[in-house]
């Protein structure tokens, strides 16, 4: 792999616009993985034994990519790299569609922890997964994307409210339904219904039938993209967390298949990691259960190996310098971060840390600290859980990011690429 952000940075631009809701995120790594000979596996099929190869397995809008090469786990361990594959949005309701002043709308839901001025004046597509039943009565899947720019949330004028600028609040049951279309008096729009053309356009070749349920979000349609005036930044929506599982997977891809090495990206860790697909599930615990031989073995295999969890950073803000401590400001493009919290809201030990920078510096790769002031609330990521739940040593690394959790986001063009070094020669490391 060649590490240069322009060689890297437009496969990355194409996967965030290719994956507008975890399901299209694992979706398009789905297509990657099997792009360069992995196999998926299927959670209900007995594995047995598997010989040395690459392989995946999707549970919901979670999927692990790993790759074994023969050694006995209990003495090599895993190297693993955990990232999330969810992004605070606005979630369409069951009964969603509304009236109001001849304009139609969706009620939606506040999914996670959203900025929600930038929602405002942004055109908005729709797209996410569908329940159907097919002409044999039975329940079946398909994933969506509208593509095209189909609502907006338009904000009030300035001379409706004068005090906008001093005192904004935003009641999202009342200001946030998206305004699809006009429509003449008494009408109105099945929201099922327009799912169902819409699947029957985007899959003409299979018979589905009415639509029973879904799981849709708005997204803004606005494309990644490399700005500044050198180039310096990369702007895109969903760069939390997709910025990590795409750098994630392109370090698997890399590794020279020398030692066992897997990927983890999980749903719903912006709202709690706890679901079916989480990672306060079963997902990465039942995986590695399968790869040992027995109990033993597992909890062998499990002390010898790590996990990297990667998950963005706030970057050192220059009209906003007093939110951080001063002597932990990570800047754009000066390399990954190490994330560290005494109250182990991240996983980071003087053990793993040690592990991490040494890396950086062998391969020559600036790196930073992020410590949250001391009077501020610290955030979390999939770290704790994971070290807690699997019982491996951890550490909480990410890219500097602004805008963290807004419609739009922003990291550096260079930080990708560092990061994607590290991580593969982790992957590789003896």
């Amino acid at each position: 792999m060649k590490y240069t952000p322009s060689d890297f940075n437009p496969g990355l631009c194409d996967f965030l616009d290719a994956s507008p809701t975890p399901y299209h995120a694992v979706a398009s790594m789905q297509t990657l993985l099997e792009d360069n000979g992995f196999i998926q596996l299927h959670e209900a099929d007995s594995w047995g034994q598997l010989d040395a190869g690459q392989y995946f397995v999707i549970r919901q809008a979670s999927i692990i990519a790993f790759t074994l090469n023969g050694q006995e786990l209990v003495s090599s361990g895993i190297r693993m790299v955990g990232a999330h594959t969810d992004s605070p949005c606005l979630k369409v309701k069951p009964k969603p569609e509304k009236v109001k002043q001849t304009l139609l709308q969706l009620g939606v839901e506040v999914y996670g922890g959203a900025l929600l001025n930038p929602w405002f004046d942004r055109d908005l597509s729709l797209a996410g997964r569908v329940s159907y039943e097919n002409a044999q009565g039975q329940i079946e899947q398909v994933i969506i994307d509208f593509k095209e720019a189909i609502a907006t949330i338009p904000s009030l004028a300035i001379h409706l409210d004068r005090e906008v600028n001093q005192n904004r609040n935003i009641n999202p049951q009342l200001h946030l339904p998206p305004i699809l279309a006009q429509v003449d008096d008494g009408d109105s729009l099945d929201f099922r219904a327009l799912l169902e053309q819409q699947c029957r356009q985007q899959y003409p070749d299979i018979n589905i039938g009415r639509v029973l349920d879904y799981e849709m979000c708005f997204y803004d349609t606005q494309k990644a993209a490399v700005i500044g005036l050198s180039a310096d930044f990369i702007s895109s929506a969903r760069l939390d967390n997709l910025l990590s599982c795409y750098i994630g997977l392109q370090a698997l891809l890399a590794a020279d298949k020398t030692r066992p090495a897997l990927l983890v990206c999980n749903d719903h860790e912006e709202v709690g990691s706890q679901s079916v697909s989480g990672a306060q599930g079963t997902f990465l615990q039942s995986v590695l259960q399968r790869l040992a031989i027995n109990n033993e073995a597992y909890q062998r295999m499990v002390e010898q190996s790590m996990m990297i969890s990667a998950d963005n950073a706030h970057a050192i803000h220059p009209n906003y310098a007093d939110r951080h401590d001063a002597e932990h400001g990570p800047l754009l493009n000066k390399g990954p971060v190490i994330k560290t919290n005494a109250n182990q809201r991240y996983a980071t030990s003087s053990q793993t840390s040690a592990i991490f920078r040494q890396l950086c510096q062998q391969h020559n790769v600036p790196v930073q600290d992020f410590v949250v002031r001391t009077d501020m609330a610290c955030g979390s990521t999939i770290g704790p859980i994971t070290s807690s739940h699997i019982g491996v040593k951890t550490i909480d690394i990410g890219l500097p990011t602004f805008a963290m959790h807004s419609i739009r986001e922003l990291a550096g063009s260079q930080d990708a690429v560092m990061l994607c070094k590290v991580l593969t020669a982790y992957f590789n490391q003896k």
